[in-house]
């Protein structure tokens, strides 16, 4: 009873997907309600036969099915895909009060409810003929496991709380050395934006580490907020830490650009501001730089629901690339090195989770984002589509991407439990 009463409430989209997406979206006036707007597209799993759709010259096939909330991946020297199953901690002070139990009662019904299995799974395709055969527990007993990296012998897991590492040797299908803690990351009790990703520079001896905000705009007090919304550097071998960029309310999918060496990130920008604002989006990260967050968005629009800070304000960078509204822009690889066929060649590609609070519906779907001298060159074009039924149910959600030895396209699918393979047709 609840779902079609919520449904009724909120606004509904003024402004074309494109007007919010590239180098310049429009930031209209925002609208706010007393009770936001919420849309959310129940989690139903794939009917038999269906798949998602592909852009023209590509085809789908499942590489994996069968998996407990598959949210991240990352692809090992040999071949192997590993896939972090995971789902929210315990989070005791988070979501409190009426707002907070709706919210609570949205994400379940989006597929976000489910105990995290807390492990990452190894996948291996012996044969080469695209689908994996071999699948083993490769860790496990890990706590909201997401981020994972590879350098020299050491594999980083990214938990919710913090970073660990553990010796690795080419072919292993379990790890069975003792964790080493590298550093910890802010975690608690609200954890509200619980993901932590990592990403190794090619030495390995840095690692670029993700920390989404306790809050959507600081509600639970500044005081919460002390490290988070940033992305953190990490040296490995001092396990030590530094802020290296701050403001980005949830950042996720880190990429160093194989051909300038750039840091780029995505990042999910703030809600109840209506269903055109605020867009979410790509960005290059400059050290020390400051994104706005809470205090602006999109440079110096200022967001009155905090105390301001017009010094902050004043030095908001603006973000690179806008994605759209709501869509959760959560993965992020770069084309680099696929088999991907033109015009998907030089480019960022995006795992949109998305949208629970936009109407109508935005995201649930894998974009590519055209680059030119490294940076971003004209509009996203879609490349994987229909994880929505006719209906507006979710019969998948795309996460996590990865490019595989071969250079196919992989995708996580946390609603259909499938590891998607994309390829030349």
């Amino acid at each position: 009873m609840v779902a079609p009463l919520l449904a009724a409430c909120g606004d509904t989209a003024l402004l074309a997907p494109s007007a919010t997406e590239g180098p310049s979206p429009e930031i209209g006036p925002p609208r706010r309600r007393l009770i936001p707007t919420v849309n959310v597209a129940p989690a139903a799993g794939w009917p038999p036969g269906r798949t998602p759709i592909v852009a023209a010259g590509l085809r789908v096939t499942a590489y994996a099915g069968g998996l407990d909330h598959p949210r991240w991946l990352h692809v090992l020297p040999n071949g192997d895909v590993l896939v972090a199953e995971t789902n929210a901690p315990v989070r005791p002070d988070d979501a409190k009060g009426v707002k907070a139990w709706i919210t609570r009662l949205m994400m379940k019904r989006a597929g976000a409810g489910t105990p995290s299995p807390d492990r990452i799974t190894l996948l291996r395709d012996a044969d080469g003929d695209g689908l994996a055969e071999i699948r083993s527990v490769f860790v496990d007993q890990l706590r909201s496991p997401f981020g994972m990296a590879l350098a020299r012998d050491w594999f980083y897991i990214a938990n919710t709380d913090g970073i660990v590492r553990v010796r690795y040797r080419d072919g292993d299908t379990r790890l069975t050395g003792t964790s080493e803690t590298v550093v910890d990351l802010p975690g608690g009790p609200i954890n509200h934006h619980w993901t932590k990703n990592i990403v190794v520079t090619p030495d390995g001896r840095t690692l670029y580490a993700t920390v989404g905000s306790n809050s959507n705009v600081a509600e639970n007090g500044l005081d919460k907020e002390e490290g988070r919304a940033a992305i953190w550097k990490v040296d490995v071998e001092q396990h030590s830490k530094r802020l290296y960029a701050t403001g980005l309310r949830n950042p996720n999918g880190l990429v160093l650009d194989p051909a300038t060496g750039t840091l780029w990130t995505v990042v999910n920008e703030r809600d109840e501001l209506g269903s055109d604002l605020v867009p979410d989006y790509l960005t290059s990260v400059t050290e020390d730089a400051f994104y706005g967050w809470p205090y602006s968005y999109y440079g110096n629009h200022v967001d009155d629901r905090v105390a301001p800070r017009p010094d902050l304000v004043a030095r908001a960078k603006v973000p690179d690339y806008a994605l759209g509204t709501h869509v959760a822009a959560l993965g992020l690889t770069a084309s680099t090195g696929s088999r991907l066929p033109a015009p998907y060649t030089n480019g960022m590609i995006v795992g949109e989770h998305g949208s629970w609070n936009r109407r109508p519906h935005s995201g649930y779907k894998v974009v590519f984002v055209p680059f030119a001298n490294g940076r971003p060159s004209g509009p996203p074009v879609d490349l994987v589509t229909g994880f929505l039924s006719p209906d507006g149910a979710a019969w998948g959600r795309p996460v996590g991407v990865a490019i595989d030895r071969r250079g196919d396209l992989l995708i996580a699918d946390d609603v259909g439990n499938t590891i998607w393979r994309v390829s030349p047709a």
